[in-house]
């Protein structure tokens, strides 16, 4: 778990997205930093301990405001459900694990944003490129403890 901005600090991150600071919203925000990569049935039981009669749907619905805002990104690893990050605008990547489900950031291997280069961009202009690792977790793998 990364920094977890105050409650005053995501109030002004709604502001300055233009979005009206609602008390859904700022926990919403507040799950997705203290649990990155969380999907959305994680995110809706971290927000019912502050919002006990938040539905699911009103959780939909502010995690697609507030990634429609830059505020969040949404991942989808193949075989997974959704999954939500506050990490936005640095193009990093994400490894995966097979057994678990475990995902962690990592950032580029080299260069600049979109940090690969396509083949044939065919006429299109890129600014991102989204790698997702694939492999088992040190948890998973046989012989290896956690670091």
């Amino acid at each position: 778990m990364g920094f977890v901005p105050t409650t005053a600090d995501l109030e002004c991150l709604l502001r300055e997205a233009a979005l009206r600071v609602t008390r859904p919203r700022v926990a919403v925000l507040a799950a997705v930093h203290e649990h990155p990569h969380s999907d959305t049935e994680s995110i809706t039981g971290v927000v019912r301990e502050a919002l006990p009669k938040v539905s699911h749907q009103a959780v939909y619905d502010v995690l697609r405001a507030l990634t429609a805002a830059g505020l969040l990104r949404r991942i989808q690893p193949m075989g997974s459900l959704a999954r939500y990050e506050a990490r936005v605008g640095d193009n990093h990547h994400h490894l995966a694990c097979r057994s678990c489900g475990v995902v962690a950031d990592v950032d580029c291997a080299i260069g600049t944003a979109p940090c690969l280069t396509a083949s044939d961009a065919r006429g299109f202009t890129i600014d991102e490129a989204e790698v997702i690792y694939w492999g088992l977790c040190p948890d998973c793998t046989p012989g290896t403890t956690s670091p």
